[in-house]
């Protein structure tokens, strides 16, 4: 498993608004979707092409496209609905499906209660989209989903990362072809499995507690 953490002052700048407790849900909102699209720039450096030869209004010459098949955006529903726009838009001829996941606040145990997936994920480039790497057990949960379904390549991107949670996955996921991008890997995790310092729970701060 590889891990990228994105090294850039507006990457550090967006996320320090995210932290403050002061932001309100449609600025939280607004910058996640900014911070996604600087992570997706970074998260997408090996997306696969194919070369091509097209004309240009002087002359002809090569370049690239996306390969097929397509490359497939899995939000985690639901905080990872937060940050769908801000992927593709880097990437809008991807395919999108859905995971719904729920963490049990006891255990932290994640199980899945939904999901719009293909059967078939052979040959595919995956990109998950999960705001929080706390505990990983969500993230293990839904990329061995993926990788039962057949894909080849799977790609975290989360706004934040704890030390445990990418140990967790470090060791469950184990020479399996998955990275995780994120903005920063934070201290620790506290007695109830979050980030700290952390931005609190990303879903209640995009959507209110409901």
């Amino acid at each position: 498993m590889r891990i990228h953490v994105v090294d850039h002052p507006l990457v550090a700048h967006k996320l320090t608004t995210l932290r403050d407790e002061r932001t309100d849900s449609p600025t939280f909102r607004r910058l996640a979707d900014e911070l996604v699209t600087l992570l997706a720039y970074e998260a997408t450096r090996d997306v696969r092409t194919e070369v091509v030869d097209i004309r240009t209004p002087v002359a002809g010459t090569t370049g690239v496209r996306l390969s097929r098949p397509r490359p497939m955006v899995v939000p985690i529903i639901r905080a990872g609905l937060g940050m769908l726009d801000g992927m593709v838009r880097l990437l809008p001829t991807a395919e999108v499906g859905f995971l719904g996941m729920i963490r049990d606040e006891t255990t932290l145990r994640a199980s899945t209660y939904a999901n719009r997936l293909p059967e078939d994920l052979s040959g595919r480039q995956v990109y998950v989209l999960d705001p929080m790497l706390a505990t990983g057990g969500t993230l293990v949960t839904a990329i061995r989903e993926l990788m039962r379904r057949g894909a080849d390549d799977v790609t975290a991107v989360c706004l934040l990362a704890a030390p445990e949670g990418v140990e967790v996955l470090e060791r469950e996921l184990a020479g399996a072809p998955v990275t995780v991008v994120t903005a920063a890997v934070d201290q620790r995790l506290n007695e109830h499995g979050f980030i700290v310092p952390g931005l609190g729970d990303a879903g209640d701060r995009m959507y209110g507690a409901v």
